[in-house]
């Protein structure tokens, strides 16, 4: 269809064409790669799209999203003229009071709201709720994240009750879910996080970012809840250089929701969504979902992960976490063009491993994570001795010879590593006993919080069916035609080509 403003293309495929040539497309991301001249298609065929092309990351897969009225009303939490310094990243962090509300309220929708311009410095977005025993005071400037004068205010605000990154866009709460604004147990002073990326370290950037909030005092049934799961933030968390492929797990443990969910919800919570999260190494992200030993169908998962397209998915079925289950979140990264360690950490150059669970009714569970042992990472490159007690951090290493007075970074940095090298750190790593973390919203921990013990032994991996193409063979369920609808404005001709990639 064409007007005096826009071309809209409509065309078909099936996800799984049986053509070894073709992208079976999938929920993971796609890439997609337009390009078009103004003229339309002649006798000659068309014309070279000369710079009139680009690409585009989606989740083609994806359910629809609702659309919330204009009429709703809304609030922001947006910062106000930060000074984004010339380094490479950034977390910022301002505390905010919610409007207060003589009722109940729920949120029904949040929205980026990313200054223009800025939307490649803008990374990614976190939202925690604080103590409620804080007093107006601590509304004055901000400050930087994780800083050694950020005030202490700052520190009891470690509950992740929305998450946005990079190249998502609005997120609707189902029908029958909603943020609680209002009551005793909801927020009353929040924080906000932004992380900017700046790897230009261009300076004189100056930003008002944030989020929008839309609420409703047309009660849903459920309170939603987050769940910050995967590898806690943290050193321990190694990925050697030069590997093509290198797989970290975070696990959230049987034991942990086993003590939270049998102490509020022992009939299971409710996850309707996840945003899965890495940085610049990662390649692919899985979210596993275990019981009794059984490997349930993945909870959520992004073969092609795009650091620079990361949003909710919402899940086509609701799915039930019961007391006992286990979650492993299972990331995949690529560390050929490095040539030191990658940490965990908070730059996009170092890595994390997380997912963030979307679920109701709201329990007592903020977090549901591990760490592995480092100590048994430093064996396997021969250290043998730390200085103790630990008194500085990264903390310093005894011997042997090769390694003494470094820290065990440096330490870590000065291994000679290989593929052979590395591929045998990660069975490693893979098997070493974790620390759980298990925290309460109110930044309490449960009983179990600070325990070690091994990943799960898995008795029966989950297995998808096969894709079995054969000339004889039926189309397969899973070979129903995509559609898609393509619209550009203002032009007077056709594609010149089209096409998607992972």
């Amino acid at each position: 269809m064409e007007n005096s403003t826009h071309t809209v293309i409509e065309f078909t495929r099936k996800l799984h064409t049986c053509d070894i040539n073709d992208k079976t497309i999938t929920e993971s991301t796609v890439k997609v790669i337009w390009a078009y001249h103004h003229e339309d298609v002649g006798a000659d065929g068309p014309k070279y799209h000369s710079s009139n092309r680009g690409t585009k990351s989606l989740r083609l897969l994806n359910p629809e999203k609702t659309n919330v009225s204009v009429a709703v009303p809304y609030f922001n939490l947006v910062n106000q003229n930060v000074p984004i310094p010339n380094k490479g990243t950034t977390y910022w962090c301002q505390m905010f009071k919610i409007p207060v509300f003589q009722e109940k309220h729920h949120v029904i929708k949040v929205e980026p709201v990313i200054q223009r311009g800025h939307e490649s410095l803008v990374h990614h977005v976190l939202l925690y709720q604080c103590s409620s025993g804080l007093n107006a005071s601590v509304l004055g400037s901000g400050h930087e994240c994780y800083h050694p004068n950020m005030p202490d205010a700052f520190h009891t605000c470690e509950t992740v009750i929305f998450a946005w990154a990079i190249g998502g866009e609005g997120f609707s709460y189902p029908p029958h879910v909603g943020l609680s604004l209002g009551t005793p147990l909801d927020p009353v002073y929040v924080l906000l996080e932004v992380h900017y990326d700046n790897p230009t370290y261009k300076d004189g950037l100056i930003d008002n970012s944030g989020l929008r909030l839309f609420h409703t005092t047309d009660i849903r049934k459920y309170d939603a809840g987050v769940i910050e799961a995967g590898l806690w933030v943290s050193l321990f968390h190694t990925i050697p250089p030069g590997m093509p492929e290198f797989q970290s797990e975070g696990h959230c443990t049987r034991e942990c929701l086993q003590e939270a969910l049998e102490a509020e919800r022992p009939s299971g919570i409710h996850v309707f969504a996840a945003l899965l999260h890495a940085h610049l190494a990662g390649r692919s992200i899985r979210l596993r979902h275990f019981r009794r030993g059984e490997e349930m169908r993945l909870l959520a998962y992004d073969d092609n992960f795009d650091f620079n397209f990361q949003e909710f998915q919402y899940l086509k079925e609701e799915r039930t976490i019961l007391p006992g289950d286990n979650l492993i979140t299972e990331c995949r990264y690529n560390t050929k063009d490095r040539a030191l360690m990658t940490w965990g950490g908070l730059s996009t150059r170092s890595e994390m491993c997380l997912s963030y669970l979307l679920y109701y009714p709201r329990i007592n569970l903020a977090r549901c994570a591990s760490i592995p042992d480092i100590m048994e990472q430093l064996q396997f490159i021969g250290v043998k001795e730390i200085y103790r007690p630990v008194t500085t951090w990264p903390f310093i290493i005894k011997s042997p010879k090769q390694y003494k007075n470094l820290s065990f970074m440096d330490a870590m940095n000065k291994f000679k590593w290989t593929k052979k090298e590395g591929l045998s750190f990660n069975k490693l790593v893979l098997s070493l006993q974790v620390n759980v973390r298990c925290s309460k919203m109110d930044n309490a921990e449960w009983s179990i919080q600070g325990m070690t013990t091994l990943p799960p032994v898995i008795k029966r991996p989950y297995k998808a069916e096969p894709s079995v193409c054969t000339s004889a063979s039926p189309p397969l369920p899973r070979s129903l035609p995509l559609k898609l609808l393509l619209c550009f404005p203002a032009l007077g001709g056709l594609l010149s080509g089209f096409h998607s990639w992972s």
